[in-house]
C-alpha cells in the first residue's frame, strides 16, 4: 500500500466493478483475521505473556507525532470509537497523557478483553470500556477529543451521531483509509458536510491515513 507503482496500478483498475468486488470480500476478510489476531495478543497479554514496556514503548514511537498534532494533554478526555480487544492506541494515550480515556466497541468480547489488558498494564483506572451505543454515552458532552478507528465502519453515522453531542471546541481524529488503502482499512467518504473543517496529518504515510476534523462553529 506504500509503494508507488501499486498505487498507479489502482488508479489504473481500482475503479473497475469486479476489482471494488474483490476489495470488499478482501476488506471483510482482513479486518475479521485482525480482530482476531488482536483477541490472540489481548490473551497472551493478560497471562502476561508479552513484553509490556517493549510493546508500549513501540507504539510510543509511532503515535507520538499524532498525539502532537492532536494536542491531547493530562486534562484531556478521550473518546475511543473502535478501540478493539488489543487496544494499544488507548493505551499507549493512557501511558503518555493521562488523560482520562473512554473506550466504545460494538463487540462484547472485544469491550471484556480491553478492560482485562488495561487492568493488567496498570492501566484500568485511567480507562474505561463499554459497548454501548454513541447517543447512550454520556461522556460524548465532555470530550475535549475523540478517536475514530480506521476499521469503524459507518465513519459518516459516527459523525453525525458526534456532531449532536459534543463541545463547540471538541477534535476529532479521523482514521481511514482510501485509495489502495481501502483494502485493509474502511474509507472516508468525501461528501462531508459543510459543518466539518478538515485537515490531513498523516497522507499518504503508513497503511492508514489521519484526518482531524473539527466543527467549524467552534473556530473564530
Amino acid at each position: 500500500m506504500t509503494i508507488e507503482e501499486n498505487d498507479k496500478q489502482w488508479l489504473e483498475w481500482g475503479s473497475q466493478e469486479e476489482i471494488q468486488l474483490y476489495v470488499e470480500q478482501l476488506r471483510e476478510t482482513s479486518v475479521q483475521a485482525l480482530c482476531d489476531m488482536e483477541k490472540y495478543q489481548s490473551g497472551l497479554a493478560i497471562e502476561q505473556r508479552l513484553n509490556v514496556s517493549e510493546y508500549i514503548e513501540i507504539l510510543s514511537r509511532s503515535v507520538r507525532n499524532e498525539l502532537r498534532d492532536f494536542h491531547i494533554g493530562h486534562r484531556s478526555k478521550v473518546l475511543f470509537v473502535g478501540s478493539g480487544a488489543f487496544p494499544l492506541s488507548a493505551l499507549t494515550i493512557a501511558h503518555e497523557t493521562h488523560a482520562t480515556i473512554v473506550c466504545l466497541d460494538i463487540d462484547p468480547e472485544a469491550v471484556e478483553q480491553g478492560r482485562k489488558v488495561a487492568e493488567t498494564w496498570g492501566l484500568g483506572s485511567r480507562i474505561i470500556f463499554t459497548g454501548k451505543p454513541l447517543k447512550e454515552i454520556s461522556f460524548v458532552n465532555e470530550a475535549t477529543h475523540v478517536v475514530i478507528a480506521s476499521l469503524v465502519r459507518n465513519k459518516l453515522d459516527v459523525l453525525n451521531d458526534l456532531k449532536e453531542k459534543i463541545q463547540p471546541g471538541t477534535r476529532i481524529m479521523m482514521r481511514y483509509g482510501n485509495g489502495l488503502k481501502t483494502l485493509f482499512n474502511y474509507p472516508l467518504e468525501e461528501d462531508l458536510s459543510d459543518d466539518w473543517r478538515r485537515t490531513a496529518i498523516s497522507a499518504g504515510e503508513g497503511f492508514y491515513e489521519t484526518m482531524i476534523i473539527e466543527p467549524k462553529h467552534s473556530i473564530v
